[in-house]
Formats: structure tokens, C-alpha cells, sequence
């Protein structure tokens, strides 16, 4: 199989390889960003807005998250109907509208409303710029550039807080939906003033049940597209599982809380390194090899860690630097693995890639929450529950990347 999803006479015209990456970028910095950013707000909200119950301010975040997930489920298939650059200027035109709302909501209930739909809107450059992406691309070369996109998810947040504190510092909360605006109109702008639409009119599919059904039916009755699938969901549910008991695992277990977003960004940008090395080594050991290896070393180092937890081996100095180390590697494998999965489950999805993409993304996401909601319920003082959640879901990864093909 080929790296270049169209033969050359037919392929649509594209940007320069580094201005393509650096636009999806953006494009997914600021779904990210529109996740994190809110924390610092989330104190300000709820004496504003919620004042009796200030802890109701953390429907902010499930709302926008809710929200995306209910528009995972449509972006793609709309996507395949209408043009991949439609679908995502009226994803983001949805996203801006609603921050406006949110700005000049008056209560919780509304904010909420409005935040739950720019979710909805969100989703549109999430799932539509994966299927961009393999309307140009396939096999190791969207690997490569996958691998890039998808650290964005895992870099971005560990910034985004002090960004939303810094536009706080010189506004209040209002200021954060006005950044939120903002770069979406950026993005919107630079997808349609330079970047070419991917899906000839010719092979669209058209919003038809009958038509949806069957493109659902063959994207999940593929075998190897449903194991990528399950892989992947390994991945993201160890990974949101250390990420649902960071605060208490650097606040109360190690006691770094005071200065946990910058251990926290610390870790993500060390792990950053992944993306440089899949890009590098992808195109000479493939997607499933690197993924494999990566799962591999996961495995090794939380079966490490849990021995040196349940042994009380370290002395305790070295507890924290033990607990970073590990930590790191799970951000670390998140940057390996996530690209090439994705680009694996899309390989033979180029004609329904809005399809594929939605119910990839779809799947491993719900399956990952039921993975990681679990483990953070039971947190108990130690970091125990998670590196057992990460020994297994790795554990288990390792075994079924070897009836993975590609």
C-alpha cells in the first residue's frame, strides 16, 4: 500500500507540508484550549454566577465535553455529505456563536446551554480534520503528520491554565470566551483562505439513512479497524485516568500541589519529545511496530513501578522523581501510539473517512471515560490504582498489537 491516499492526476492540491501541520494544529490547539482554559475561570463563575453552590461551576468543563460528544456522532458523516471545509466553518461558526452567548449569559443555566453547544461545534475540527487529513494522506505518511496533531491534545493543556489566568489577570472570565472567538475565527479563516477542499464533489455520500447505516456497518464490522479501535481506547483510558487524579496525586500524595501546573506542563512538554521521534523513525519502522514497542515500554516501566510501590523500595526522596518519571512515560507512549492508531484505523477508510473518523473517536473516547472513571474513584492516597489501570491496559494493548496488520 502506498503513503499517498490518490493517485497524482487526481489529488487534490495541497498546502505546503509544514503551513498543512501547522494549520491542523491550530486547528485542534483550540479544541484543547477550550478545556483547560476555563479552570482558572471556574472560581470567578461560580461566585458570579453560582454563589450557593460554587462546586456547580465544574459543569462548565462536562458540558463542552458532553457537547462534543453528542457532535462526535454527526461531524464526519455531515462531513462526507457536504465537503470536509464546510463542515468545519460551520462547526466553528456554531463554536463562536456560542461563546458570544456565553459571554453575555446571565446565569449558570444558560452558560451551561451555551457551553454544551459549543461543543456540539467543537467536534467539527476535531473529527473533520482527521478525515483531512486522509483524504491527502495515508499509511505512514499520515502517521507522521498525525503524530504531530494529536500531541497538540496532550501539550495544550498543560499550558492552557496559564494562558486563561493571564487573560483573567487583564479582563475576568468574559475575556477567556473572547479568546475562545477569537481563534476560532483564526482557524476558520486559515482553512478556507488556504487550504483547498479534500473531497471532490463527486465522492460525496449524501445524507441518507440508508446510506449512513451502511458506511456504520462496514467501518465497524472491519476487523482490524475495530481492533485499532480498541487499542487506541487502551491508550486514552490510561492516560485520562492519570490525568483524572493529577491534582491529587502531585497535591495530596506528593505534595507539589502548589506548584502543580508547572509540573504538570513540565511533563507534557518533556513527553513532546515523542512526536518528534514517531515522525522521525515512522517511515522507516511503521506505524504498528512503533505503536508495539511503545505499549511495550509502558508495560515494563508501570511493572516497575508497581513493584517499587508495593515493596516501599524507595526512600523518600526518590518517591516523587520515581512518580514523574512514570508519569511522563504515559504522556510519552500517548504520543507514540495516538497518531499511528489513528492512521491505522483509517487506512482502508479513505472513502468514508468522516464515518470512520466519528465512530473511531466516538468509541474510544466513551470507552476510555468508563475506563478512567473508575480508577479515579479509587484513588487512595497513592498513585496504586492508576499504575495498575496503566500495567493493564498496556499489558493488554501488547497482546492485541499482534493481530494488528499494516
Amino acid at each position: 500500500m502506498t503513503d499517498i491516499a490518490h493517485p497524482a492526476s487526481q489529488a487534490p492540491r495541497r498546502l505546503p507540508l509544514p503551513e498543512f501541520i501547522a494549520m491542523l494544529a491550530f486547528l485542534f490547539a483550540t479544541i484543547a484550549f477550550s478545556i483547560d482554559a476555563m479552570l482558572p475561570a471556574l472560581p470567578e463563575i461560580g461566585a458570579e454566577l453560582t454563589p450557593d453552590n460554587i462546586n456547580r461551576a465544574q459543569l462548565i468543563l462536562t458540558s463542552f465535553v458532553a457537547g462534543m460528544g453528542l457532535g462526535t456522532l454527526f461531524a464526519g458523516p455531515i462531513s462526507d455529505a457536504i465537503g470536509r471545509k464546510l463542515t468545519i466553518t460551520l462547526g466553528f461558526g456554531l463554536y463562536t456563536a456560542a461563546a458570544l452567548a456565553a459571554i453575555a449569559a446571565q446565569s449558570l443555566e444558560m452558560l451551561l446551554l451555551a457551553r454544551f453547544i459549543q461543543g456540539i461545534g467543537a467536534a467539527a475540527p476535531r473529527i473533520v480534520g482527521v478525515a483531512l487529513v486522509r483524504d491527502l494522506y495515508e499509511g505512514r505518511e499520515m502517521a507522521r503528520i498525525t503524530s504531530f496533531v494529536m500531541m497538540i491534545f496532550i501539550i495544550v493543556p498543560a499550558l492552557a491554565p496559564s494562558i486563561g489566568a493571564g487573560i483573567i489577570a487583564v479582563s475576568d472570565w468574559h475575556g477567556v470566551f473572547l479568546a475562545f472567538a477569537a481563534f476560532a475565527i483564526i482557524g476558520a479563516l486559515w482553512l478556507n483562505i488556504r487550504q483547498p477542499e479534500t473531497l471532490p464533489a463527486e465522492n460525496r455520500r449524501p445524507l441518507k439513512l440508508s446510506v449512513l447505516a451502511a458506511s456504520a456497518r462496514e467501518v465497524l464490522s472491519d476487523r482490524q479497524v475495530m481492533l485499532a479501535t480498541v487499542i487506541l481506547t487502551l491508550g486514552f483510558g490510561q492516560m485520562f485516568a492519570l490525568l483524572s487524579s493529577a491534582q491529587q496525586l502531585f497535591g495530596e500524595t506528593y505534595g507539589r500541589g502548589e506548584n502543580f501546573p508547572l509540573w504538570f506542563a513540565a511533563m507534557a512538554l518533556l513527553s513532546g519529545s515523542a512526536t518528534i521521534l514517531n515522525a522521525r523513525f515512522v517511515m522507516r519502522f511503521g506505524m504498528r511496530r512503533i505503536a508495539g514497542w511503545a505499549y511495550q515500554m509502558q508495560t515494563v516501566v508501570s511493572a516497575i513501578m508497581l513493584v517499587l510501590l508495593l515493596s516501599d523500595a524507595l526512600p523518600p526522596a526518590l518517591e516523587f522523581p520515581a512518580f514523574f518519571f512514570w508519569a511522563t512515560s504515559v504522556f510519552f507512549m500517548a504520543g507514540v501510539t495516538f497518531g499511528n492508531l489513528n492512521a491505522l484505523a483509517l487506512q482502508r477508510m479513505g472513502h468514508i473517512a468522516g464515518m470512520a473518523a466519528s465512530v473511531v473517536a466516538a468509541i474510544s473516547t466513551l470507552a476510555a471515560v468508563l475506563i478512567a472513571a473508575p480508577v479515579g474513584l479509587l484513588y487512595d492516597g497513592t498513585a496504586l490504582p492508576v499504575v495498575v489501570a496503566t500495567l493493564t491496559c498496556s499489558g493488554a494493548a501488547v497482546l492485541l498489537m499482534r493481530r494488528l496488520q499494516g
